[in-house]
């Protein structure tokens, strides 16, 4: 027993960097993709489905309240804040393993605090997020109009910034604790994952959009504000996020240690080349019944 818990205390010691290190290469053995997670065959791939999975779900998010507002008001409040969980419960099942569909730089960078995703590689995915965004609010304003602010969250009647910065930032905390949680090897969920984050963004909006509209997302606060050109209140919506981010990195450490385990990073950076490599096989072998 002692030596067992010697044995966890030399673990818990160990530099980051090498833990990193040794994480990274246990999960070569179960995911070889992320061995070639920098390929830039590969690279491109993972930002387009960062780029897209973000404009599908800004232009659910964002466009929702514009076409209920052109509708005069046949999109109900409970659909509103439904339909994004529900579209990021779509993405992570269809492309989560080709990207971890972040879809938010608050969860990008709490993947990396969390010693999950490279540093190099946060501001590629940080960019192309804010791009999908600002490319979903430019189609609902040129197709659809740019009606209640183009879909813009701002602070409900009598809710001051500050105000709105801190529900924010619990509401971040809540959502990012979900990510990292079902993303851990000691509670990994599989598919499930995506039950339980989309079911939390529903969740979370049907009790507070009315106060900030629970946005939990520079990336979908950034694309209203910068088509239609007014980021007065956007640092809530920046800062909020961001710090509630930060405490769900502080909150999992306390809960399981250390991250940077194989379930983390396979989650973080997607399993790309080892579901390619299925499918060929899989074509192979229905090519060649024979093969063996």
């Amino acid at each position: 027993m002692a030596k067992r818990s010697k044995h966890r205390h030399e673990s818990d010691a160990e530099p980051v960097p090498a833990r990193e290190a040794r994480s990274r290469a246990l999960l070569a053995i179960e995911f070889p993709a992320t061995q070639d997670f920098d390929k830039l065959e590969l690279w491109w791939r993972r930002l387009f489905s960062e780029l897209f999975g973000t404009f599908l779900l800004v232009l659910v998010g964002a466009g929702g309240g514009v076409v209920a507002a052109t509708s005069h008001g046949t999109v109900s409040r409970g659909a509103l804040v439904v339909s994004p969980g529900l579209m990021v419960m779509a993405i992570i099942l269809f492309m989560g393993a080709v990207s971890g569909a972040h879809l938010n730089p608050a969860v990008t960078i709490s993947f990396w605090l969390r010693g999950d995703f490279p540093r190099s590689r946060v501001a590629p995915y940080v960019l192309v997020q804010l791009a999908g965004a600002a490319l979903a609010c430019l189609f609902i304003k040129e197709v659809i109009g740019s009606a209640a602010a183009l879909g813009a969250t701002l602070p409900g009647p009598h809710v001051a910034d500050w105000k709105a910065m801190v529900i924010e930032a619990v509401l971040t905390l809540g959502l990012v604790s979900t990510i990292l949680g079902t993303a851990s090897r000691a509670q990994n969920v599989g598919t499930l994952s995506a039950v339980a984050v989309g079911g939390y963004i529903a969740l979370a909006g049907l009790w507070s959009s009315p106060l900030t509209g629970a946005s939990m997302n520079p990336a979908r606060s950034f694309g209203p504000d910068l088509i239609r050109g007014d980021f007065a209140h956007f640092w809530p919506y920046l800062v909020g996020p961001l710090a509630g981010g930060l405490l769900a990195v502080a909150f999992a450490w306390i809960l399981r240690g250390p991250g940077g385990d194989p379930g983390g990073l396979a989650a973080a950076q997607g399993q790309l080349e080892h579901v390619m490599r299925e499918g060929l096989d899989a074509e192979a072998a229905k090519a060649d019944p024979t093969a063996e």
